[in-house]
């Protein structure tokens, strides 16, 4: 009965900040703007990443693939959100909010692997520097890269399908911006308990756990920096570690108070905002706070911009 309800749907109604009217306009242009720097910083990172030998590192391949995340993350939420901010009708089809929903779950959980696997680059760069062009070769970033990806895609399957088959009776109207598993559920006319401790339980796995194992790596990252006689050594190592460490605030931050901390009866507008830093704002910052905070990338970029300028003349 519930999948006969189902196909009658075509679309969802996405309300977003439809009470809100006036705020419409300025939350289009902040938007599009972060859309415009975040695809162009995350870009630039990628290209620079690969065109300069001298970045060909275990700690720029796995920026690398957090620039890519980033890419696809504000790509799968943004352009829709930008088009119901400046339309009557503020819809998504069916097929849309799926791909969406699974897209976001996917990134999400990507970035909460991939996070900690840079935080054990770091400690072996800076814990174990004799030993770290053994430790971290090149085929072992390619499978702790891949096991990012696939540990985040293959979550968003179980997920994805757990929040959908929920029969929704007729109802279509979301009370969000996106098609995340939160508003999802609220959706459906029967008890969701089960999904709810499910959802709790994998984002414990997902942000707590790699949380943790973060925060201990780089207690022995600061103990072995401590010990660093060079000023000039401790500088740099303090300012690769500390750009990481500002994305992962940013990232489980957020993504904590979204998933863990019980919702408010009586407010729903601070989860929308919750679910704008780290799926909007988070993935614009992560550029901006890794090149500004960066000499290396910095340099490179320099680089790169003169062969250009000289291969044109």
């Amino acid at each position: 009965m519930s999948w006969a309800n189902e196909s009658i749907i075509e679309e969802f109604v996405l309300l977003g900040f439809s009470d809100q009217p006036w705020l419409e306009f300025p939350l289009f242009v902040v938007f599009l703007t972060s859309y415009i720097v975040t695809i162009f910083g995350n870009f630039n990172i990628i290209l620079v990443s690969r065109l300069d030998p001298k970045l060909h590192t275990p700690m720029y391949f796995f920026l690398t693939n957090l620039s890519v995340i980033d890419l696809c993350y504000i790509t799968c939420t943004v352009p829709q959100l930008l088009v119901n901010l400046r339309s009557m009708r503020k819809v998504i089809s069916y097929g849309g909010c799926i791909v969406q929903l699974y897209m976001f779950l996917a990134l999400g959980a990507t970035e909460c692997v991939l996070l900690p696997v840079m935080s054990l680059d770091r400690f072996v760069a800076i814990c174990r520097p004799l030993h770290y062009s053994v430790i971290m070769h090149q085929r072992f970033c390619l499978q702790l890269a891949a096991v990012s990806w696939i540990i985040g895609f293959g979550n968003s399957v179980w997920l994805s399908i757990l929040t959908l088959q929920l029969p929704r009776c007729g109802h279509y109207v979301i009370d969000h911006f996106l098609c995340e598993v939160p508003a999802m559920l609220k959706l459906s006319c029967v008890d969701t308990t089960i999904n709810d401790t499910e959802l709790f339980f994998v984002s414990v796995i997902f942000h707590l756990v790699p949380l943790t194992l973060i925060l201990i790596s780089y207690a022995f990252i600061a103990q072995a920096i401590l010990k660093i006689q060079s000023a000039e050594g401790r500088q740099k190592a303090f300012g690769t570690c500390g750009s990481h460490l500002i994305v992962v605030s940013l990232f489980y931050g957020t993504a904590i108070s979204m998933y863990l901390i019980p919702p408010s009866p009586y407010s729903k507008d601070p989860k929308k905002m919750v679910s704008l830093v780290y799926g909007i704002i988070a993935p614009m910052m992560n550029p901006l706070i890794y090149t500004l905070r960066n000499k290396e990338v910095k340099e490179a970029f320099k680089r790169l911009v003169k062969r250009v300028f000289l291969t044109k003349n």
